[in-house]
């Protein structure tokens, strides 16, 4: 696939870009680069390959999971203005 300089004036007016005629044409050399290289790509037979999530077989390290504080909900309510049945009051603020 290759990209004109109408497709990048097309693209650059949805996005709301002002290109000057060099930024253009400097564009579209660009943007064809980059399909090229996304075609080579897809050129590479990937069949029986597993995807991977990394580029890097990783072992994330993982900690214990334990409680490590109390429930102090009883002591902070006991200070908050107003309460019921475990949650806190608050003044309307939306009308």
């Amino acid at each position: 696939m290759s990209l004109t300089i109408s497709d990048v004036e097309r693209v650059a007016k949805l996005a709301r870009l002002e290109l000057s005629a060099s930024e253009g044409a400097a564009t579209v050399t660009q943007l064809n680069g980059i399909l090229a290289f996304v075609e080579q790509l897809q050129a590479v037979d990937t069949t029986g390959i597993e995807p991977m999530t990394h580029a890097v077989e990783l072992v994330q390290r993982l900690r214990p999971d334990f409680v490590g504080e109390t429930d102090h909900r009883a002591a902070f309510q006991a200070i908050a203005p107003e309460t019921e049945l475990g949650l806190y009051l608050v003044p309307k603020v939306i009308e």
